[in-house]
């Protein structure tokens, strides 16, 4: 890269990164880069001008981006992942007087705790779930007060960090018991465990809204949507979504995100309770999620509008298109929930042919790589579960 005034920095190259890469690239950046681990979708784009494969190392990110200032007077920073976020605030002060990092540096640790997300909806009259805190095995037997199932997640994402479970999913007593060491040993650790109730429904009743606040408290632009299927099951990650969600979930989005005083591009997820027909918090995310293109598609720029603001430009107010029905869909997630979920047949169907307008995660005319890429991850996830499967027989 030829030395340029202002770029921005792509930090992981899945779904969400290269999403990122192509809103910016349509409103017309060119200045593009990304660090990510290799084997990324995105690393074969050719939307991005500069690339360096990096492990997950803080020294070799304040190294790569020190090096990258070379080249770039201001860059403007998008993290993926909650390591990357704990990592940029580590070097922030090393690297802040040249790059845009799009949080609450004084904050940003506190509101990555979902212990700390639960007690702003209380103080503010946000419904969430049914919660209680482990932090030591006395905690973890408290389980059995619970009404069953629950979930279990460490209050923060120490999986990116260290071998555990990102959630787990506990039927009942008897589940209880036989996951208990594994629970134990999370403790051990030092992992703050969230027990939670779960909301009756299956994974079609979650939604969220998106918005960028500005380091000066305004919402310059936002969007809501609703996830369509997750993979794996009820608790994963996106595979289909669309732009349909009540306006309580946008009123309950914006108290929060008010409320707690946060900057960047952040997301409170929710979900649906039949039971009290309220919507409750399940996490709040501080970056750019898989599905986040949706918002684009629907006239909402959330990546450029930080993009505006972090280099002093006005970023336009834009109303997102909601009489016109979107599907936004990750192929590789909708083929591998319907080859190994059960009656998954109705949803898949549902996801690709009941809305006139679609977008596909991956597939890009132009830009056709990262669309074979990933379906070389495809063929290898396919090849990974078959093998478990016949393990388990």
């Amino acid at each position: 890269m030829s030395k340029v005034k202002h770029c921005a920095l792509v930090l992981g190259g899945h779904v969400n990164g290269y999403s990122i890469i192509r809103e910016l690239f349509e409103c017309g950046l060119r200045d593009i880069a990304l660090f990510d681990q290799g084997k990324s979708i995105a690393s074969k784009s050719n939307k991005v001008t500069y690339y360096r494969k990096i492990d997950n190392s803080i020294d070799t990110l304040k190294n790569e981006i020190l090096f990258l200032k070379n080249s770039c007077e201001k860059i403007v920073i998008f993290p993926t992942n909650d390591l990357q976020i704990e990592q940029l605030n580590e070097i922030y002060f090393d690297i802040s007087n040249f790059c845009y990092i799009p949080f609450n540096h004084k904050t940003v640790m506190k509101s990555l705790d979902k212990t700390y997300q639960y007690q702003c909806c209380a103080e503010i009259g946000v419904p969430f779930p049914q919660t209680i805190i482990a932090v030591s095995h006395d905690d973890l037997r408290k389980i059995s007060t619970m009404d069953f199932p629950v979930l279990v997640k460490p209050v923060k994402r120490d999986d990116l960090k260290i071998n555990i479970f990102r959630n787990m999913y506990i039927k009942d007593i008897e589940g209880f018991n036989k996951k208990y060491e594994s629970l134990a040993n999370a403790i051990s650790q030092g992992v703050k465990l969230m027990i939670s109730e779960v909301i009756p429904g299956d994974d079609t009743n979650i939604y969220a809204y998106v918005a960028y606040r500005s380091k000066k408290g305004e919402i310059l632009n936002e969007w809501i949507g609703k996830k369509l299927n997750q993979y794996p099951g009820n608790f994963g990650v996106f595979s289909s979504a669309c732009n349909d969600a009540p306006e309580i979930v946008a009123e309950q989005g914006r108290k929060l995100v008010n409320h707690m005083n946060l900057m960047g591009i952040c997301e409170p997820e929710f979900r649906y309770d039949p039971r009290d027909k309220k919507y409750k918090l399940m996490e709040i995310n501080l970056r750019s999620m898989m599905w986040h293109r949706l918002g684009n598609l629907c006239g909402v720029n959330i990546q450029y509008t930080q993009y505006q603001d972090a280099i002093g430009r006005h970023a336009e107010n834009q109303l997102q298109i909601l009489d016109k029905k979107r599907h936004f869909i990750f192929m590789t997630h909708e083929i591998l929930n319907l080859i190994f979920r059960r009656g998954y047949w109705k949803f898949f169907k549902h996801n690709l042919f009941s809305s006139k307008v679609r977008e596909f995660a991956v597939y890009c005319p132009g830009d056709i790589k990262p669309f074979l890429y990933s379906i070389y991850f495809l063929i290898i996830s396919l090849g990974g579960r078959c093998l478990k499967a016949l393990k388990t027989k």
